[in-house]
């Protein structure tokens, strides 16, 4: 064998297995046909993150005449935003080479594909290895609709010529709330076409119903409960036309409509790795596929498609492979946040999934105005809540809709992972004045929901 694991794909959780695997001796090769660092770094958490800041500061802007600075007249350059994203990515990109020649992780470049179990091909070069981690990520989904060629995915949206004065989203999933903001932010008018009820599917009812509303104020428009069926061009003006029969006029049109696993031409059927019904890899706790010697792990397997998941995935099969193992990740404590305008930030169950499993739960929620708007004119407010299990008083789950909230979340997540209490939250002191500390102040039980 050539090697005692190879990696394919040197995306975050590809990387982070690699360098794992090595510090415990084994010999390991990484291959990327691509730039390294994968989606998170070149087309998604991190542009999206800049970009979010950036769309924010049309607000800081516009509310600083509240705490007295006068005549803020800016003007927004969308090259030198596209520019400064390049700039960081490709500095990334060189950080994550060189974490994994620091390493001692051998870097292969090219397309690679399974012979069998042990045996890749890259590019017509042969490699064997004892054991092979799959994590190759995946890729935004079109949907097959006449006109589908005038729209445009999250990946392209980082680098368009210039910016469109009125944009389609279609979804209603985090990736097309955070451009909605984005967007809106850097004064681009905003539609956001979607099939559910709601936007942000699978999050607490509380928190879609709340960010909905605040999105809303920033004049966001939403058309719930429809689907685009065609896209047309007129001239300079392109015509999205919904099941509803109305037809908006947009100059971009942004199709968020989900992620699905970049599972095709890997001869998976060659060495025997079973997908499941979504064609994205199908693993054990282990992450281990029907092969026993090869692993999948992050978006390929369908999971949690978060960086950090990606990350623990990846060391903990290399910790299972050549170290001590026995670590499984806990999928209900994943924390997670959506860059909105105001932000999301969330860790455990929702308020819904917390009663399908645990029958009836406590719910404190409590909606303020942070005070920086006392000042600033802005009618934004903030939603903090949580959820616990009357029966052992352990916190279930921590929302939050607000300023900051991704960085509060992650701080209550080490409480939740503690296997914190209610009682242990009214115990804390209060950081005053913060948003952050509404969580420890919370005392009231809200009325339980209407069936």
């Amino acid at each position: 064998m050539d090697f005692d694991l190879f990696v394919i794909g040197a995306g975050s959780g590809g990387v982070a297995a690699s360098r794992r695997a090595a510090v415990h001796g084994a010999r390991v090769g990484i291959v990327e046909m691509g730039r390294i660092g994968g989606t998170c770094v070149n087309r998604g958490c991190i542009p999206k993150k800049l970009f979010t800041y950036a769309a924010h500061y049309s607000e800081d802007f516009r509310e600083a005449a509240g705490f007295g600075w006068q005549e803020v007249q800016p003007k927004f350059a969308w090259r030198d935003l596209v520019a400064a994203k390049d700039r960081e990515v490709a500095r990334l990109n060189q950080v994550y080479e060189g974490l994994l020649h620091s390493g001692n992780v051998q870097l292969l470049r090219g397309r690679a594909r399974l012979r069998d179990a042990n045996t890749i091909d890259v590019d017509g070069e042969t490699v064997r290895a004892k054991h092979i981690l799959l994590a190759t990520g995946s890729h935004a989904v079109v949907p097959e609709i006449e006109g589908e060629e005038f729209g445009f995915t999250s990946d392209a949206a980082f680098d368009l010529p210039q910016l469109p004065k009125r944009v389609v989203i279609v979804g209603g999933g985090y990736v097309a709330v955070e451009f909605a903001s984005i967007f809106r932010g850097l004064g681009v008018a905003v539609t956001v076409v979607h099939r559910a009820d709601g936007i942000l599917r699978g999050f607490d009812d509380d928190v879609r119903t709340f960010l909905t509303d605040e999105l809303r104020k920033k004049d966001i428009a939403f058309r719930a409960r429809q689907s685009v069926k065609r896209i047309t061009n007129k001239g300079s003006t392109l015509q999205v036309h919904t099941d509803t029969n109305e037809s908006l006029a947009a100059d971009g049109v942004l199709f968020a409509t989900g992620r699905a696993a970049n599972t095709g031409d890997l001869g998976l059927d060659l060495a025997g790795v079973r997908l499941n019904e979504n064609r994205a890899v199908q693993v054990d706790a282990d992450s281990r596929t029907s092969t026993p010697n090869i692993f999948a792990i992050g978006d390929l397997t369908n999971r949690k498609q978060l960086t950090p998941v990606a990350i623990a995935e990846g060391r903990a099969v290399a910790d299972l492979l050549f170290g001590p193992g026995g670590r499984h990740l806990n999928y209900d404590l994943v924390p997670s946040a959506v860059f909105s305008l105001p932000p999301v930030g969330t860790v455990g169950l929702s308020e819904e999934q917390a009663r399908a499993r645990f029958g009836a739960v406590d719910v404190y929620r409590s909606s303020f105005r942070p005070l920086r708007h006392t000042a600033s004119g802005s009618d934004e407010r903030a939603l903090t809540k949580l959820v616990v299990d009357p029966a052992t008083d352990r916190v279930l789950g921590a929302h939050m809709v607000g300023p900051e909230a991704g960085e509060i979340i992650q701080g209550l997540a080490v409480a939740l992972t503690a296997g914190a209490t209610k009682a242990q939250f009214d115990a804390t002191l209060a950081i005053h004045p913060t948003a952050a500390e509404e969580f420890v102040l919370l005392r009231t039980k809200a009325a339980p929901k209407a069936a």
